[in-house]
């Protein structure tokens, strides 16, 4: 976190309410620690400290638990208390889909939410400098990543450099919704999630 975000009042008031909102929300349904703890793969001391306010909370601690929970993050995070937080850029469409940006800033990591409508040209994969994170909302999405032919469902996140030959687009005759966050420079989303039991 850069030395000037921790001087905006707003931002600090937001990070400052998902600890609260975390301890409600697990409370309510029940939940100990260390049932959240083996859901989510966030040791148990972490999740204390997210609670109580003594760990700053990151996208790569709040997705989880929202996943675990199965809540939007909107409900951990909550909006800020003040001002107008909409970012007013106008969609793009182009080819059957359409971007919605959801930063304002130019250069730097970019988001997205895409809706992808199916038919269009044949899937063709191409490569540039850069790293991307998907994340589906609703619908299925194809991901063609070098060798490999992949279909993620809702709630399912893929991340890769995209250097690597890709195409990601519908995978039925359905649109499919997702989240797009694309840093030109390689940044990296970092999203920790619970090991697979062999």
């Amino acid at each position: 976190m850069k030395e000037h975000d921790r001087d905006d009042p707003e931002l600090e008031a937001v990070l400052s309410g998902v600890g609260p909102r975390l301890r409600r929300l697990r409370k309510e349904r029940g939940v100990t620690l260390s049932a959240l703890s083996a859901a989510t793969g966030i040791s148990v001391s972490t999740l204390s400290r997210l609670e109580s306010g003594g760990r700053r909370p990151s996208l790569e601690l709040i997705l989880p638990i929202a996943r675990a929970h199965e809540v939007p993050l909107d409900d951990l995070v909550g909006a800020p208390p003040v001002g107008d937080p909409r970012v007013r850029a106008k969609p793009i469409v182009q080819h059957g889909r359409t971007m919605l940006p959801l930063t304002a800033r130019p250069g730097g990591l970019q988001a997205y939410k895409m809706i992808q409508e199916p038919g269009g040209d044949p899937p063709q994969q191409r490569t540039h400098e850069g790293y991307e994170w998907l994340f589906v909302l609703s619908g299925k999405l194809r991901l063609l990543l070098a060798e490999h032919d992949l279909v993620l469902g809702p709630g399912e996140a893929a991340e890769f450099d995209t250097r690597l030959p890709h195409w990601f687009g519908p995978a039925e005759d359905k649109p499919v919704e997702f989240l797009s966050l694309f840093g030109p420079q390689g940044e990296r989303m970092h999203v920790r999630a619970k090991p697979k039991r062999g």
